[in-house]
């Protein structure tokens, strides 16, 4: 950018004049010239113009103190700055040109590939301080933040940019150009560059943030072990505070890292399937009946026809494996009309749903299962250990265990552990409660080291009406539950393929025939075993990270009571 845009310390040439120039003839002359139609007209004249007179007044004022303070600065400087060019607030960007310019990501300004060069970069003002006749100012890019140093020298820097720097407001964005050099101080701390620092030789603002922020994000990124020590003083921002202004909220360098470790688990959750020659597939989420059976489901009116939200893609995901697609998966939203107000609970999240065709055992599903979080657990690990450091700053955790293979145990064993260990009101032929569920982590993790794990063979009254009872005992069924650090994550089984037994099921389990007759159609013309299982992103990336609450890994939350932003 080119002249002084926006530059506080630019000489104004005439401001006595322009501060004694006559104020504008108000309203008021001109109304009481004229004569009044009606008593009540003339009173409301009289008030609008005396009104309009007022206001006048008042930003003729303004107009005086804004000339005052312009000619106060350029005084104060010694006249125009010659430098008034380098700095100042950029011209709004509007998509007229394309300058050729390159900007240089922060991440990767080191000394290693950097020093002695200029750059380019763009970023938001995470901090600045100014003094005198030097301004230093943190800037930050996504999860990296680098100094950048303000010295007068006449050259690049005059007192001018050091006092506009210093008025710059935190989380604007700003262009800065400087050189590359090693920090006087050996190393800069405060900043993830820390072998070098930013000598600046110009700065435009291309977006200034209000100067009061709903929190700071330095509080928002403190690491929760400063909240634990006696003398802190630090403030802690709340969950509903960091959710109001989430957009604010998700700057902090931990979410940064999150949200690309969840971009990861679905990157990587793709790869090993389509590696084992799996087709990823979209299903309707308007459907018009439970798909799970049940009353949580969001009812709507479907163009005069009553119809929900799909809780689960379960029932096309089979469908579609009886196409002969075979193998099959999906990601996408899952709708949950649940009132559960817990750390763990959404009404919508993402599911990393699959379905394929076995030959027969439900256990070949778990042999890919298996495989698939083996490969996405050693990819987070190698591929992405700089974002699991971030969070791990603000959020420490110890790193997840597993085993190869996976170990497997089946329902009964876990019932017996926990009865072992003395825990009450174990039900061995109903679904394990939340409470139940840790325990039994807990023992897992004492007797064979592994935070990860498969339980077979569920009771067959804990499981939807599509799945296989297990040939050997009508009590149980062929399904399973995987867990991460004692919650689970996926619930699965091998489905009913034949139609006679599948209306059956639905018929015992409350399911309305004739909402699901399409589906116990697609099993008539020759159907294919088949099994598999549905998985909750935002409780994996969670468990994982070990953060304690789905919320800090949903972008955008809904639970029961929050819709907004």
């Amino acid at each position: 950018p080119t002249g002084t845009i926006g530059n506080k310390g630019e000489k104004m040439s005439e401001p006595a004049a322009a501060v004694e120039a006559p104020a504008p003839e108000t309203p008021a002359t001109s109304v009481a010239d004229e004569p009044a139609a009606e008593g009540g007209a003339e009173g409301q004249s009289k008030k609008a113009a005396k009104k309009a007179a007022k206001e006048a007044e008042k930003a003729a004022l303004k107009a005086k103190k804004a000339a005052e303070v312009a000619a106060r600065e350029a005084a104060a400087q010694g006249g125009p700055d010659p430098l008034a060019h380098k700095y100042g607030d950029a011209p709004l960007v509007q998509s007229q040109a394309r300058s050729g310019k390159v900007w240089t990501h922060v991440k990767d300004v080191t000394a290693a590939n950097k020093q002695y060069q200029t750059v380019l970069l763009r970023g938001r003002v995470h901090a600045v301080r100014g003094k005198g006749k030097s301004a230093f100012l943190v800037l930050r890019q996504q999860t990296a933040t680098i100094q950048v140093t303000f010295f007068v020298d006449d050259v690049n820097v005059s007192k001018g940019m050091v006092k506009w720097v210093s008025n710059l407001t935190k989380e604007s964005v700003v262009d800065i150009q400087g050189l590359v050099m090693a920090p006087e101080s050996g190393k800069v701390e405060s900043c993830t560059q820390q072998d070098v620092e930013l000598v600046a030789q110009s700065i435009y603002c291309v977006s200034r943030s209000e100067p009061r922020l709903p929190f700071e994000i330095d509080d928002a990124s403190r690491p929760e072990t400063d909240f634990d020590k006696e003398d802190t003083t630090y403030v802690r921002v709340g969950q509903d505070t960091r959710l109001n202004h989430r957009v604010i909220d998700l700057r902090t360098p931990a979410n940064q890292a999150i949200f690309r470790i969840q971009s990861a688990v679905c990157e990587l959750f793709r790869d090993a399937l389509r590696a084992q020659d799996f087709v990823e597939i979209h299903t309707p989420k308007l459907i018009g009946g439970a798909s799970e059976g049940g009353a949580s489901v969001f009812k709507l009116d479907y163009m005069g026809q009553p119809a929900c939200l799909a809780q689960s893609p379960q029932l096309y995901k089979q469908m579609a494996v009886e196409s002969d697609l075979e193998r099959v998966f999906e990601i996408g939203p899952v709708f949950r009309a649940e009132n559960s107000n817990t750390h763990r609970h959404l009404c919508e999240f993402t599911g990393l749903d699959m379905e394929m065709a076995i030959k027969e055992h439900y256990f070949e599903v778990l042999d890919v299962l298996d495989n698939l979080f083996l490969h996405m657990f050693d990819g987070l690990n190698e591929r992405f250990k700089h974002e699991l450091q971030v969070v791990s700053q603000q959020f420490p955790y110890e790193p997840l265990k597993y085993l190869r293979p996976t170990l497997r145990l089946e329902f009964p064993q876990g019932i017996a552990m926990l009865r072992e260990a003395g825990v009450e009101g174990v039900d061995p032929l109903g679904d394990l409660s939340t409470e139940h569920e840790r325990i039994l982590g807990q023992l897992v993790k004492e007797k064979y080291d592994t935070d990860f794990y498969m339980l077979t063979k569920y009771p067959a009254a804990a499981r939807p009406f599509y799945t296989m009872p297990d040939p050997a005992n009508p009590d149980y069924s062929n399904s399973y539950d995987i867990f991460i650090r004692g919650e689970e994550i996926i619930s699965g089984a091998q489905r009913i393929h034949d139609p006679a037994l599948l209306t059956k099921r639905a018929a015992e389990c409350g399911i309305e025939v004739d909402t699901i007759q399409a589906y116990i159609d697609a099993f008539k013309y020759g159907a294919l075993p088949h099994g598999g299982c549905g998985v909750g992103l935002e409780r994996v990336v969670m468990l994982f990270l070990n953060l304690g609450n789905v919320r800090k890994t949903s972008m955008f939350p809904r639970d029961p009571r929050r819709l907004a932003p």
